[in-house]
């Protein structure tokens, strides 16, 4: 447990100062916050520096390729209850990121991060993490991250024998398939909208059978754990059977997914659903997501979609038609550079909504939209797109990079 004596040698307070000053001068020369330029120079100054940081912490990770960074906040919110708690709140999810988040919380008794999937297994294994969130995996940039199977059996090696206390979502296959090697696992019934990666057995290859909300492979018998908390409709059941009411600000089934998996973290740290829930509801948005910002004189809500499953769980919570929408995709190192993803998103979703095209790869938007059989029109920048909105509240729906030029075009 967390203690006051102090884990860092004259090395790593020197790395972490320097980090600082690096990360400042960042920021004062308009370069956005400065934590990964910082955590990096300060690992190349003490490369153990992460695991000097985590020592006296309680360590939670959180890892999916949708909803981490809500759901890092979410705990977080739930563990102050307990505790002061350092966290890496907008979204630096490797480890310069993760090591420039710790080095601000010398006074912290919890350390919730958020981790990128590609990197989960070294977090875990510089950490030593009392408990590791597993929410969902599904393709995402295309071009440069393994195909979800692998992905799935670098966190099963990684994870084997770990003594953290694994929550996991036991509705997507792969997830069960990586969370399988750990000996301690609490297994959340999350629900998985989202289904085309996880239709071949991670474990044989087989095809998975999908009955209902159940799986199972017909060939090896892997199937669908018995959860131990779930989320049904508004509430979070927890191993007692007991029905706690979600209350979040934040809209939408995943979030109440995200919900329902930071509760059970936060029980593991004596933290009951009840107080979690209630903390909750603190979270109006998440690194500008879910934002309504004025712009031109209109309401304009930011939502952010990165891969197949974001826009599907996305189309699910805007505005019904006629509420106009605009969509905005770029395709650069943080995005991925390959946009074939578009083809497996289901734009029939938008039909009845007026529907304004922007990004980089507007073109390969308008492409993908005029197969969907949509009317959309293509437009310069936002405002030009805002200008031709008919009324009511906008839906922005934009990628990572996309949605960054938003938020700075809109001033939030």
């Amino acid at each position: 447990m967390a203690g006051n004596s102090d884990p860092l040698t004259p090395r790593a307070k020197l790395a972490v100062t320097a980090g600082k000053a690096v990360a400042a001068a960042s920021r004062a020369a308009g370069r956005g916050s400065g934590s990964v330029i910082g955590g990096k120079i300060a690992l190349r100054l003490d490369p153990d520096l992460l695991a000097r940081l985590a020592q006296n912490l309680d360590v939670i990770l959180v890892s999916a390729t949708n909803g981490k960074t809500t759901t890092t906040r979410l705990i977080a919110e739930a563990l102050r209850a307990a505790g002061p708690v350092v966290s890496n709140a907008l979204g630096a999810n490797m480890p310069a990121g993760i090591t420039s988040a710790l080095a601000g919380g010398s006074e912290a008794k919890f350390g919730v991060i958020e981790v990128d999937e590609k990197y989960l297994a070294g977090v875990a294994r510089d950490t030593d993490p009392k408990c590791i969130a597993l929410l969902n995996l599904s393709r995402d940039q295309l071009d440069r991250a393994a195909e979800t199977r692998m992905l799935a059996e670098n966190w099963r090696e990684g994870l084997a024998g770990s003594k953290a206390v694994v929550i996991a979502n036991c509705d997507d296959p792969l997830v069960v398939w990586a969370a399988s090697s750990s000996p301690n696992v609490v297994w959340v019934a999350a629900g998985q909208m989202w289904k085309d990666d996880a239709w071949s057995c991670p474990s044989c290859g087989g095809v998975m059978q999908r009955p209902g909300e159940d799986w199972f492979c017909g060939e090896c018998g892997f199937r669908r754990p018995t959860p131990t908390w779930a989320l049904s409709g508004d509430h979070v059941l927890d191993p007692h059977g007991s029905a706690w009411p979600i209350h979040l600000q934040l809209p939408g089934r995943a979030n109440k997914a995200n919900a329902a998996s930071s509760a059970a973290v936060a029980a593991v740290f004596g933290v009951p659903p009840q107080v979690a829930l209630e903390r909750m509801y603190q979270v109006q948005a998440v690194a500008g997501r879910y934002d309504v910002v004025q712009f031109q004189n209109r309401d304009l809500r930011l939502l952010l979609a990165k891969n197949p499953a974001g826009w599907l769980e996305t189309f699910s919570l805007i505005d019904p038609p006629p509420a106009p929408v605009i969509l905005s995709v770029n395709a650069r190192g943080a995005d991925g550079t390959d946009t074939s993803w578009l083809w497996d998103v289901d734009y029939t979703r938008l039909t009845g909504h007026p529907i304004f095209v922007l990004g980089d790869r507007k073109l390969d938007l308008a492409v993908r939209l005029e197969v969907a059989g949509q009317h959309f029109q293509v437009c310069e920048n936002l405002d030009q797109a805002v200008q031709l909105c008919p009324p009511g509240r906008i839906e922005v729906i934009a990628n990572y990079t996309a949605f960054q030029d938003l938020r700075r075009r809109v001033g939030n």
